[in-house]
């Protein structure tokens, strides 16, 4: 080889490992650019909306423990419950009836059967069945991204969190327990009366609104709310009847 030959091989060699070089170098900085912008772009996600702020304290709460899927739910809905739930404390009615019946349950209609053996079944059952009665009374609405699964979700988390404690301190099922005395009062040998029950807890509406004891909002007539009471009667009955009890 000539010495003009080495030297250009001697060149050539250099600027392959110069662009080797460069090109790792180049490598590294879009790895390091990339681990840096990774968390800043998980943190621009997260505040990109509402929901998406939801889905990811919902997804971190679950990697930390601080709460679990449950009800056969996968993460993508469990952070879709998230969302919803929300949705229902923004709908201050939808809330406030859900809540104020949560409780109710929880007093009147223990997940136990009357010899005090568990039956969370028939507990939410009656949750389930509740829900769907104020839905299609109209007493409450559908929130925006809610669906009525996540309504009798969201009422079967709250019961349990009042079955465990001692939060209850009044009688919160009075209401049930009253719609229940006329069930009872209506019923000879198995059999209940139904339309003297209807009929009855009619005239119990329309008599606790005149007395101003029940007001109702703009959005809801006397007629949807004796639906629902009508509705919460039968609701009680198939309790009572999956719990053996003779009243709550």
């Amino acid at each position: 080889m000539t010495l003009a030959n080495k030297w250009t091989a001697r060149a050539r060699l250099a600027r392959m490992r110069k662009a080797a070089a460069i090109f790792a170098a180049a490598t590294a900085a879009a790895a390091a650019t990339a681990l840096i912008a990774a968390p800043a772009a998980r943190a621009q996600s997260c505040n990109a909306s509402q929901d998406a702020a939801v889905q990811c304290f919902v997804s971190a709460a679950v990697k930390t423990n601080l709460t679990s899927l449950r009800y056969g739910m996968t993460l993508p809905q469990f952070q879709a419950y998230g969302v919803a739930i929300s949705k229902i404390l923004q709908a201050r009615q939808t809330y406030l009836v859900l809540a104020g019946m949560s409780s109710a349950v929880a007093d009147a209609m223990p997940p136990t059967n009357a010899d005090g053996s568990p039956n969370l079944a028939a507990q939410q059952a009656a949750n389930t069945s509740i829900v769907a009665a104020e839905i299609s009374s109209g007493i409450i609405a559908l929130p925006a991204e809610t669906t009525q699964q996540h309504l009798i979700w969201f009422t079967w988390d709250l019961t349990n969190g009042m079955n465990q404690g001692p939060a209850i301190l009044l009688t919160p099922g009075f209401l049930l327990r009253t719609i229940d005395t006329y069930v009872v009062s209506a019923t000879t040998s198995g059999v209940v009366n139904w339309p003297q029950v209807n009929a009855n807890l009619a005239k119990l509406v329309t008599s606790l609104q005149a007395a101003a004891i029940l007001r109702l909002p703009a959005n809801i007539t006397t007629a949807q709310v004796i639906t629902f009471a009508q509705s919460l009667a039968q609701i009680i009955y198939t309790y009572k009847a999956a719990t053996s009890r003779a009243t709550l």
